[in-house]
């Protein structure tokens, strides 16, 4: 995305930015969407600037779909980062150049800009990350094992998640990120990785099912070697109905 905007910087809303923390869980991970760009090795979070004429909203929508191909996920805004220079020698004039910036526009792009957060909560099976052009790398990575991020990235992610941690006690989760069948164990791993650790196992269970979002299937967990565990979807009128009026309990 970056490529492409910094060749236009009159379309877009001077000083304001947006940043995308992209949550997925596989494998019992907690997985953050990264991005390199061909100038050097290093490692940023999906972002773009803000057309004029666009909501901001909105173009946080089009900065997940873009990275992801999906629409209609749980994205949430979560804080606002605008320190003194915090995009100070960002841009050099090296950079500009290797995305073809013209000199008489390297003032826009090295002034202050402040940037809105967003976190996205997306299944990771079907968000297929996509590059902007050819020389970037876009991949999963495990939110533990992050490398140097650029700017205040790393303190970007860092709030995300400790605001997801805070959520969980005011809503669900899990319907984006959880395949559409799951066990209660598949539900509880998902729990303890965002928060860190480890839950007791009847007392989750009894607080996740007073919350009346499952629905118990007439099916089994096949594959496995020994009993086999009940599987449950996401009553999805249920979920919303709870995303919208909250919880009140904590884990």
């Amino acid at each position: 995305m970056l490529k492409t905007q910094l060749k236009n910087s009159k379309e877009y809303q001077p000083g304001l930015s947006i940043d995308c923390v992209i949550f997925g869980f596989d494998d019992n991970q907690l997985k953050v969407l990264l991005i390199k760009t061909g100038y050097d090795d290093s490692w940023s979070l999906p972002g773009g600037f803000i057309s004029i004429d666009e909501d901001i909203d909105t173009a946080a929508v089009s900065v997940l779909q873009a990275r992801t191909g999906l629409m209609g996920i749980f994205l949430r805004q979560f804080a606002t980062f605008g320190t003194v220079g915090r995009n100070q020698n960002h841009f050099s004039s090296d950079s500009l150049a290797y995305f073809g910036i013209p000199p008489e526009e390297e003032k826009w792009y090295k002034s202050r800009f402040v940037t809105i957060g967003y976190y996205a909560l997306v299944n990771f099976s079907k968000a297929i990350p996509r590059i902007d052009n050819p020389s970037e790398t876009v991949q999963w990575v495990d939110h533990h094992k992050v490398p140097a991020l650029i700017l205040d990235h790393r303190a970007i992610l860092d709030r995300a998640l400790e605001t997801l941690r805070t959520e969980l006690s005011l809503m669900p989760v899990g319907y984006n990120l959880l395949p559409e069948k799951f066990t209660i164990p598949d539900l509880q791993k998902l729990y303890e990785t965002i928060l860190g650790r480890k839950l007791d196992r009847r007392n989750f269970l009894r607080k996740i099912t007073a919350i009346g979002i499952l629905t118990k299937l007439d099916e089994k967990k096949s594959n496995v070697a020994h009993k086999a565990p009940n599987l449950y979807c996401f009553d999805k009128n249920k979920y919303e109905e709870v995303l919208k009026n909250g919880l009140t309990q904590g884990w």
